[in-house]
């Protein structure tokens, strides 16, 4: 007798039914996983947006050295730059760089994302400050400058100043000399990071004087028949004289002329420069003043340069006008009445005293 088939026992079924269930399971587990995983992923990249989508004011944030990113992250929160710190954390060290955030300044703003701010941190893209030297200030007028734009302890630069001479033509073993660096800090617009030593700010700035002071100078120095460093003492004057640009390579002449016929210099600046504050008219008792700098009472240069020259000064040394002029005074406006003889001379402060020119 035939049987009839069936579609399976009892127990096969419920072998079947248990294995949909669990596949079921599993299809509805990994649904939730990636659920769950993408709203991470939805919640991370969330969090690690800018905290604002236009730039808000910029914040200056210090990194020190020895600063974990936990630290930083923390500092970063309390700042407002980003929303969670631990996502600051977690984005630098699935990066790898969490151990090269580097020491310094940051400016950053809240329009900035969580990669882009460790990026920065990162690259030590450091937060520049500047600062302009006028042509002509001193040693004491830069250091005080410095110090009231908190680059620099006055006292420190200033004495730092007394020796520093990296370059040859700044060497100069007389000991009336004041500071060795004078003469030598090139005035001009400098861009510093935070913490930059007074060491650091004087190399910049001889650095720059060594590299304006090109080839050419230096052989049109050299036929000058004076030491680099005599010219650069005698740019110091003509810079600290001058008022006017187009006076420069003729008072420089009348300055050389009197050097080459063994007369005193007689330069009010460096009167100015023992005294050392601007004093805005001279007396005869401040041209008796005894110092190896008052170019009254000595013959030649002074022991060296008595301010800090702009290259406009030093090509007017190099390229002097030629003149038979011996003298010079200025009128109340700053320009400069020059004569070949002491009765012209005279003549032209009896003018300049009148008025009349």
């Amino acid at each position: 007798m035939l049987k009839t088939p069936v579609s399976g026992s009892p127990k096969n079924n419920r072998i079947k039914k248990n294995n949909s269930i669990k596949w079921l399971a599993i299809a509805v587990v990994i649904c939730f996983a990636f659920s769950i995983g993408g709203a991470v992923v939805y919640g991370f990249a969330s969090l690690a947006k800018p905290v604002t989508a236009i730039p808000g004011e910029a914040v200056i944030i210090t990194v020190r050295p020895g600063m974990t990113a936990t630290d930083i992250a923390q500092k970063l929160h309390e700042n407002g730059l980003i929303r969670n710190y631990a996502v600051f954390r977690l984005a630098s060290k699935i990066g790898k760089l969490d151990s090269s955030l580097k020491a310094g300044e940051y400016s950053l703003h809240t329009g900035m994302s969580v990669n882009e701010i460790i990026a920065i941190i990162s690259e030590g893209r450091v937060t520049y400050y500047q600062f302009t030297i006028p042509e002509g200030y001193t040693v004491n007028q830069i250091a005080n400058l410095l110090e009231e734009k908190n680059f620099a302890n006055a006292e420190r630069f200033r004495e730092l100043a007394k020796t520093f001479a990296p370059y040859p033509y700044m060497v100069n073993d007389n000991p009336l000399l004041i500071y060795k660096a004078e003469g030598f800090l090139f005035p001009d617009t400098y861009r510093v990071a935070a913490g930059v030593s007074e060491e650091q700010l004087l190399a910049m700035m001889t650095n720059q004087f060594d590299r304006i002071f090109t080839p050419d100078m230096r052989q049109k120095a050299n036929e000058l028949g004076l030491s680099w460093h005599d010219v650069f003492t005698l740019a110091s004057i003509v810079e600290r004289e001058a008022m006017l640009a187009e006076e420069r390579p003729i008072i420089a002449a009348v300055f050389l002329n009197r050097l080459r016929i063994g007369m005193p210099l007689q330069s009010c600046a460096t009167i100015q420069y023992i005294l050392g504050n601007p004093k805005a008219v001279l007396t005869i008792a401040d041209t008796r003043i005894p110092s190896p700098y008052n170019t009254y009472q000595n013959m030649g240069l002074p022991p060296g340069p008595i301010a800090n020259p702009g290259r406009a000064s030093i090509a007017a040394v190099l390229q002097n006008e030629q003149t038979d002029n011996l003298f010079f005074v200025a009128d109340s406006t700053g320009r400069h009445h020059f004569g070949r003889t002491y009765q012209e001379h005279l003549r032209n402060i009896s003018r300049v005293e009148s008025g009349s020119i």
